[in-house]
């Protein structure tokens, strides 16, 4: 009999101990106590079976329920299974519903399930959050340029969490709705005036649209004064003008040289042919001596007119000079 009970408590401590390991009873005696309706067998022990982490969704149930939230643990076991993040999407429901923002829990799983911070977003709709924007520049229309700072309050709509645009699009936006409003201004003198005007434009511009905030309020920093950019441009064209006069006026130069040099080998082909005729004269007077073409006498005959020709206009043209001075002399006296 006595090794009888032995064996009996020996089965009965493994029996114990390997139900232990399917059901761990203390988190099973909580939940009860909490009122958390969580059975043995068809809650914990087939959680273990699919290898789901007991605690992980019954310790965050037992929260909710505390809350006066009503959820089942099969709507938590199914977030868990899709890869959600069953712990933060019931901190982020509690919070939501002690500060009275309408989140059902199917919402906040889409939500935590899209890759945002279901908690974060809940936390920024209950506080808005200051986005700082980098130092953005622009140019007024009299080329003068500013650079501008502003801080954008933002709050997130839980309506557009799924699906809108993150934090850098609203950046982007109120960066573009800055240069567009300084761009359209005259002067950057009424922009440093009215700064306020920047914020209103931005603002009308309907930037939160197909984001996941609520844009609440644009304030801006701090507005500074940088280079000329119209006079830097007007400079730079000049400059470019310069550059393209000169060009086309060493092109004309070398335009010209080209043509001096090709009268240059003109004239000097035309000597060449002249010497070359000259030349040939003799050439040709000897052999029409020798062919008897042409008599002794006539060749000096044709010297003779040659050279009284010569004479006449060099008596001709001393003459003119004479005369000149003969004019000036009677003009003189």
């Amino acid at each position: 009999m006595e090794a009888l009970g032995l064996v009996i408590v020996v089965l009965a401590a493994i029996f114990l101990g390997v139900l232990n390991v399917f059901v761990p009873f203390g988190l099973w005696i909580a939940a009860r106590a909490a009122g958390v309706p969580v059975r043995v067998f068809s809650d914990l022990v087939a959680m273990r079976l699919r290898r789901v982490p007991q605690r992980a969704l019954v310790d965050p149930l037992i929260a909710a329920t505390k809350a006066g939230l009503s959820l089942s643990l099969g709507h938590l076991e199914a977030h868990y299974l899709a890869g959600g993040h069953v712990d933060r999407v019931i901190a982020a429901l509690i919070e939501a519903d002690k500060a009275q923002i309408p989140l059902p829990f199917e919402r906040a799983a889409a939500i935590d399930l899209a890759g945002r911070d279901v908690l974060e977003a809940v936390g920024m709709s209950i506080t808005p959050k200051v986005i700082e924007t980098p130092r953005i520049t622009a140019v007024a229309k009299n080329g003068i340029q500013l650079i501008v700072s502003a801080r954008v309050t933002v709050r997130a709509d839980i309506d557009r969490l799924v699906g809108g645009a993150g934090e850098e699009t609203v950046i982007a936006r109120v960066g573009q709705g800055i240069i567009t409003t300084i761009g359209s201004a005259e002067t950057h003198a009424q922009v440093q005036e009215n700064p306020d005007a920047i914020s209103r434009g931005v603002l009308e511009a309907g930037l939160a649209t197909g984001t996941a905030f609520e844009i609440l309020s644009i304030d801006i920093a701090d507005v500074d004064v940088g280079e000329n950019v119209g006079a830097k441009l007007q400079r730079d064209r000049a400059e470019a003008q310069l550059k393209i006069a000169r060009a086309k006026a060493e092109e004309r130069r070398a335009i010209a040289e080209a043509q001096e040099q090709e009268m240059i080998a003109l004239v000097e082909e035309k000597n060449a042919d002249l010497i070359r005729a000259e030349a040939d004269v003799p050439r040709a007077i000897a052999e029409a001596f020798n062919s008897g073409t042409l008599a002794v006498r006539e060749y000096y005959g044709i010297r003779n007119v040659m050279a009284d020709t010569e004479m006449r206009q060099a008596i001709a043209a001393g003459s003119d000079e004479t005369g000149d001075r003969k004019s000036y002399g009677r003009f003189s006296g």
